[in-house]
């Protein structure tokens, strides 16, 4: 029998007894991951693992995304440490993110599912339309 279900298992158990009448909330991996699997986040610490940059040079490099979504993403994002914000004292004040060392290095194991959503997304796409061409 495979290991996984159990270990899961297990570990959701601890989760559980840990966190008394609140089930699952205080499960690590899903709070760690709520953030980084959100809609931009991923493009955005893609950026950012580039360089640095202005609020206003990530809104023309991400064209679709809202103004109020891309700031609340880099607060999120900042919230949970991943990002670094630097005002800086001009008129208007500049503003300046970058990846912090946490971001940095949950950004190396987002970068290889990044690589591979890329090279496996045509066949996900392929699997996607046999499903639905099959009535599911």
């Amino acid at each position: 029998m495979d290991a996984r279900p159990a270990n899961l298992r297990t570990k959701l158990e601890i989760y559980r007894a840990d966190s008394g009448d609140a089930g699952l909330a205080n499960c690590p991996i899903r709070d760690v991951i709520q953030t980084i699997s959100g809609r931009w986040s991923s493009l955005l610490m893609m950026a950012l693992a580039e360089k640095p940059y202005r609020f206003g040079e990530l809104r023309r490099l991400v064209p679709d995304i809202s103004q109020r979504m891309l700031t609340q993403t880099l607060h999120d994002l900042q919230r949970d440490g991943y990002v670094n914000r630097e005002v800086f004292p001009t008129k208007p004040p500049g503003v300046e993110y970058s990846l912090t060392d946490l971001g940095r290095s949950m950004f190396e194991p987002l970068h290889m599912l990044l690589q591979w959503a890329e090279m496996n997304h045509r066949a996900v796409r392929e699997a996607r339309s046999a499903f639905d061409a099959d009535g599911n």
